[in-house]
């Protein structure tokens, strides 16, 4: 089984469609959704994730191979534009969701002695792209932290990974002037705008046993 938040929409939703798809067993983690296949939950709220792994546990005999963390949101605004409940939003959903999700669920993987965890980062965090200071400081913490549990459950063969694309065709960039855009992607090293496909062909790359020693990386998508 592989669990995968943010599964209702954008970039989650393509991860989740794709893997499922091929014949993959997933379960989805959103805030709204009106699917049976994915749980209403919001990833930040700690004892609400418990209620939810505890469902997961029974449909799946408390095993899963995979965690996906993809929710997330964003905010273009300067560091001092930006409201404190704004803030608070962008810390506790896009950090410390992923520190739940991976505190909660990595038990399942522990009893499998083997399996991967794969979280959600952004190029910003390498270009320290202007407007996007509280952002960035949030996947910058994604990163460090999947660094450090990489190595805290490497003894069971479970690998921990980050994937930080630049600009993709979802509605997280849609109120994104097209300027900026073309700004960020100067910076790659390939220059272009990518589909959510190409990170679906990452995720996919991070699930296979081609990937069992890769553990503590953030691969950039399109290259910084």
């Amino acid at each position: 089984m592989i669990v995968i938040t943010g599964a209702s929409r954008g970039l989650g939703k393509k991860i989740f469609d794709t893997l499922k798809s091929k014949g993959m067993d997933c379960i989805g983690i959103a805030r709204t959704t009106n699917q049976d296949d994915i749980i209403e939950c919001d990833i930040s709220d700690f004892d609400s994730l418990k209620i939810v792994s505890n469902k997961i546990k029974k449909i799946c005999n408390n095993k899963i191979y995979a965690l996906i963390n993809v929710a997330g949101i964003a905010s273009m605004n300067l560091a001092l534009t930006t409201p404190e409940k704004k803030t608070r939003e962008i810390i506790e959903t896009n950090l410390l969701g992923t520190i739940f999700t991976n505190q909660i669920f990595a038990p399942m993987l522990i009893r499998n002695k083997s399996g991967r965890i794969i979280n959600f980062s952004s190029l910003s965090v390498r270009l320290g792209i202007k407007g996007e200071s509280v952002y960035t400081a949030s996947k910058a913490g994604v990163e460090s932290f999947s660094r450090t549990f990489a190595r805290e459950l490497s003894d069971f063969n479970i690998t921990v990974n980050c994937i930080a694309p630049g600009p993709i065709k979802t509605d997280l960039i849609r109120g994104v002037s097209e300027d900026k855009i073309k700004n960020i992607i100067k910076h790659q090293i390939f220059t272009k705008i990518f589909e959510a496909g190409n990170v679906v062909e990452q995720v996919e790359l991070l699930l296979s046993d081609n990937s069992k020693y890769l553990s503590g990386q953030v691969i950039s998508l399109g290259g910084s």
